[in-house]
Order: C-alpha cells, then structure tokens, then sequence
C-alpha cells in the first residue's frame, strides 16, 4: 500500500490526485452522516404518526360514547409519539456531533496540506428537516397532553 509523503510535492500529480481523492471522500461522508439522520426522520415520522392517528381514533370513539375508557390507548398514543420525537433528539444530536468531529477533522488535514479545502460543506437540509420534524413532534405532544394547541 502506497503512503502519500507529506514532504512530497504538491505539484506531483499523484499527490494531487490523492489530495483530491480525500476531500471528496469528506463529501461522500458528509452525505453518508445526512442519509442516516434520513433513516431517523423516516423512523422517528412513522412513531409519530401513527401514535397521533391511534390517539385520535381513540380520542373520538371515546368522545362518542363508542367506548367506555380509552386511557390505555391513548396513553399507548402517547407513548409512541414521545419515543419517535425522542428518537428524533437523539438522531439530532448524534448527527451535529458527527459534523462537528468531520469539520475539525478537514479542517486539521487542510492545515496540514494533506487536502484542498476548497469545497464548502453546506448547510444541512436533512438537519432542518429534522428539526421542523422535532418541533411538530413536541407541538403534538403538548397537544395531545393538554388538549391544547393545533392538534388538541
């Protein structure tokens, strides 16, 4: 296996090229921190969703005299709601850790000449997209336990 020497010079293609080769794998790692915080959205959206939906149907068949006590559903509900929003705040912090270790990271091998740093990094979208996620999610669960709010 061949080791790039760091007195080498950086005009040498081959330099170049593996210079090249590790700041857009810092790319396709950035992308790769973004499609799992994807997969939490998507884990996170489904628990809350469906948690919202058992709650309401239950809520209503309640509200109509349909059944009698619909607490253990409604608590179920509950139950799934907070743990997909919970799940989210995790995914959340998991992946604004992950992107501050790769920016120190680059910003280490850019120092060093081992990498260009031109390519900028982004904000990420998948980030926003969670967090607008997590504020829904706490919306409904304030909703659901005070029956306030858009969702109450």
């Amino acid at each position: 296996m061949a080791t790039i020497d760091p007195g080498a010079d950086p005009a040498d293609p081959t330099t170049e090229l593996a210079s090249r080769r590790t700041g857009m794998s810092f790319q396709r790692t950035r992308l790769s921190a973004d499609r799992t915080l994807m997969a939490v959205i998507r884990t996170s959206l489904a628990l809350i969703s469906f948690g919202f939906t058992i709650f309401q149907v239950f809520k209503k068949l309640k509200d109509i005299e349909l059944l009698k006590s619909a607490a253990p559903a409604l608590n179920f509900g509950l139950a799934l709601v907070s743990l997909g929003t919970a799940m989210l705040v995790l995914g959340i912090i998991y992946h604004i850790q992950f992107m501050y270790g790769l920016r120190v990271e680059r910003r280490r091998m850019a120092a060093a000449d081992l990498i260009h740093a031109e390519s900028v990094f982004p904000p990420s979208l998948t980030l926003v997209t969670a967090l607008i996620l997590l504020l829904i999610g706490g919306t409904a669960i304030v909703s659901m336990l005070f029956r306030i709010g858009p969702f109450g």
